[in-house]
């Protein structure tokens, strides 16, 4: 049975803190749900007649495509707009295409570059706006992260999660308040010069504290990653950080993903999973590794039994559709 909180019925989501902790455990078991009937092959109409505008400054093939399907699964429909279907900032400011957008659509979904281009869409359209990845923050991808956790261990709370890599970046950011707010213990392993924002970390670590969890950051990986059922990296060069492409390179090839590193949590015959929000720069079937080689991760962790990342992928349209649903449908009108 389907079954979502209607508190959340016209909310957006910019950051994982516009959740409760209770509310962003409802949307992850509502994906649950919603895979499990989309497995069973019945499609739906929970968003018949609704419309959203997917704004696309960065492109992606896992969040287009999940945003896409999610909403014609149940009947809606998806309009892709990049920066050059629209004025953002150049005749027309932000506010004023939020306006007029949220007289079209029924929600957005914004993959940019600025955090307050996104909270700016949200402040002025009138509907839900969902962060599908900025600089600073990528909450739709951690609500799949959590599902794909929960669905291999069968909780959250009480895991440990060991973030490997470019330690400030918008899904170490995301992750970090995820798990606190799950309940599962969350380390950082970075460079110095590449540690995440403190105050982050503070807000972080006070939500991890009420749940019994903590937040650590720590620039040993080997030291970091024991112990952890969660080994979690990301790609070393963000879209729009070309330019710092050496430097990241040489800080971070002490902290790529190998086989030694999954020896280090003590766990590798049991109770570890690998997870990445692709793409992943593992083999050499790239531009990019044709020259370098793997980078954040090896190709023999990549493949490996305990590798969920195509499971992680798929779930970004479960959770995705999951928000839809809750903020789009009310639950007491059905």
């Amino acid at each position: 049975m389907l079954n979502w909180m209607p508190e959340l019925y016209g909310r957006s989501l910019l950051r994982m803190v516009d959740l409760s902790d209770e509310e962003m455990l409802n949307v992850i078991d509502l994906a649950v749900a919603l895979k499990a009937r989309r497995r069973a092959g019945i499609r739906g109409d929970l968003l018949s007649r609704r419309h959203v505008a997917l704004i696309f400054e960065k492109s992606s093939t896992r969040t287009r495509n999940s945003a896409s399907i999610a909403i014609r699964d149940e009947g809606g429909t998806a309009e892709y707009l990049t920066k050059n279907d629209l004025h953002f900032g150049a005749k027309e400011s932000v506010k004023d295409t939020a306006r007029v957008l949220g007289r079209l659509f029924d929600g957005i979904l914004f993959r940019g570059y600025a955090q307050q281009t996104v909270e700016t869409l949200a402040a002025y359209a009138g509907v839900p706006v969902w962060n599908g990845l900025t600089d600073v923050f990528h909450p739709t991808q951690i609500l799949a992260d959590l599902m794909t956790i929960q669905e291999n261990f069968g909780r959250l709370k009480g895991l440990k999660v060991a973030y490997v890599g470019d330690g400030r970046n918008n899904v170490a950011n995301s992750l970090m308040f995820g798990c606190a707010k799950a309940g599962i213990h969350y380390v950082n392993c970075t460079p110095s010069d590449l540690l995440p924002d403190p105050d982050l970390v503070r807000e972080a670590g006070e939500i991890a504290r009420r749940h019994g969890a903590g937040v650590e950051v720590v620039t040993d990986p080997v030291r970091g990653v024991a112990g952890a059922n969660v080994l979690y990296t990301d790609v070393w060069v963000s879209m729009g950080e070309e330019a710092q492409k050496e430097k990241r390179l040489r800080l971070l090839r002490p902290y790529q993903v190998n086989r030694a590193l999954v020896r280090a949590t003590g766990n590798e015959d049991g109770g570890l999973i690998f997870l990445h929000c692709l793409p992943a720069f593992h083999d050499h079937e790239t531009t990019v590794t044709a020259e370098s080689g793997a980078l954040e991760v090896t190709d023999e962790v990549f493949e490996a039994p305990y590798s969920k990342v195509f499971d992680e992928a798929e779930n970004r349209m479960h959770t995705i559709k999951a928000l839809y649903v809750s903020a789009l449908t009310d639950l007491s009108a059905l």
